[in-house]
């Protein structure tokens, strides 16, 4: 189902790292968040109650991978995993990397910057992170 006036119906999200016919990982292009990743479903479903009991675990399956991936990679001092879906009613998951360097830190990253910004070296980062992931999913 595709729903007209949805962002993640029409886009991918952010660059592709990894996909399958089910759901797809992508690379959000935000220099403050080196490796801000979000798990999109492929299909537009509101709320995770609406899947099947299989496709929800699914769904966390590639969203705890990538969290693996991530902290393994990183070392950031948190992960932040959210799904909130207020402006884009559509399933995802925000995997956020986050260190206590980073703008917004302890704050989530949609509250008051608490410093100033320094910038970030997501195309280093990239490459490894695209093998990390697909391989990692590859292997689940």
């Amino acid at each position: 189902m595709v729903q007209q006036d949805c962002i993640f119906c029409h886009s991918p999200g952010g660059e592709i790292i990894w996909q399958d016919d089910f759901c797809r990982v992508v690379l959000v292009d935000d220099k403050n968040y080196i490796g801000f990743c979000r798990v999109i479903l492929n299909k537009h479903v509101k709320e995770m109650t609406d899947l099947t009991t299989e496709e929800r675990t699914r769904l966390m399956n590639v969203t705890f991978v990538v969290e693996r991936v991530l902290r393994d990679l990183l070392q950031p001092e948190k992960i932040n995993l959210a799904s909130v879906g207020n402006k884009t009613p559509h399933i995802h998951w925000h995997v956020i990397p986050r260190f206590k360097s980073d703008i917004h830190f302890p704050e989530t990253i949609w509250s008051e910057a608490q410093r100033a910004s320094s910038p970030a070296k997501i195309e280093q980062l990239k490459e490894l992170l695209v093998s990390q992931i697909a391989s990692a999913i590859g292997n689940n």
